[in-house]
């Protein structure tokens, strides 16, 4: 296990190295690709690369972003004990989930961050799941990964990383459930630097992972992607006014889904 935490904090230093070097870019352009296509990918990575620029000094000074929730989670480990507590961990599309609008009632906590990829997320989740006691961890992250928010990430990277969450979350007694990464489209202008940076065909291949893992591992799954996507293969233009980020109309579906793997989690406790 020491090993393992030591491999896991020289990836996450290697890469913030990388984003202060700023040759963290993502992968150059298929030459064969057509011009139009070349073309947003060259825009969508150059807008990425201004966002990490942006980023930078908070990063530099706590790359987990450990200080988000400090307060919130002194408070809460300071009153009284909730029953059947469950974390919501994730990046934006959890960060902008407005828990009790749909769990009304629930001793549910939301985790999220926005822009944040599964390294930030292992850094974090002593702080802001672990020592929150929950029953139950969510999981909801991957899109970003993909996107290279934090450098370049291979499929399989992603996926130690959430191996990683797991063994974290069970050696602390607390049941796992992983989310399907959603899938994202193209049908705004406002939803093209998101779309070209989110590969549908790594988004399908990581989602085929986490199942076969849940499975294997007696994890939940919460299966977003199948109630979300069109005959495409995309998200469902009504969903998403960026492609990406559910709206309402969205969230409304995931709540369900979310609810009965949650009620799945503590039955098998």
């Amino acid at each position: 296990m020491n090993c393992q935490r030591q491999r896991k904090a020289t990836h996450v230093l290697f890469v913030l190295g990388l984003l202060i070097s700023g040759v963290a870019a993502g992968q150059s352009p298929d030459p064969s690709a057509p011009a139009k296509t070349v073309d947003a990918r060259r825009n969508a990575e150059a807008h990425r690369e201004e966002w990490r620029k942006s980023r930078m000094p908070a990063l530099t000074d706590d790359f987990g972003e450990l200080a988000r929730y400090r307060t919130a989670n002194a408070e809460l480990k300071a009153g009284p004990p909730a029953k059947d507590r469950v974390v919501f961990m994730g990046d934006s599309i959890t960060d902008g989930w407005p828990l009790a609008d749909y769990f009304a009632g629930k001793a549910y906590v939301n985790r999220g961050i926005s822009g944040q990829t599964t390294p930030q997320m292992l850094i974090r989740f002593r702080e802001d799941v672990i020592d929150l006691h929950p029953r139950v961890v969510i999981i909801l992250a991957g899109t970003n990964d993909i996107a290279g928010n934090t450098g370049p990430m291979t499929l399989e990277e992603i996926e130690a990383n959430y191996a990683s969450l797991a063994e974290l979350a069970e050696a602390s007694n607390i049941r796992v459930i992983f989310c399907s990464v959603l899938p994202v489209n193209d049908y705004t202008p406002a939803a093209q630097d998101l779309f070209v940076l989110r590969s549908p065909e790594k988004i399908s291949s990581l989602n085929h992972w986490l199942q076969d893992y849940c499975a294997a591992h007696k994890h939940g799954y919460a299966d977003y992607f199948s109630d979300l996507v069109d005959e495409k293969g995309y998200l469902k233009r009504a969903l998403a006014e960026d492609g990406l980020h559910p709206n309402p109309a969205g969230y409304k579906i995931m709540a369900p889904i979310a609810s009965a793997a949650i009620e799945q989690a503590l039955r098998a406790r």
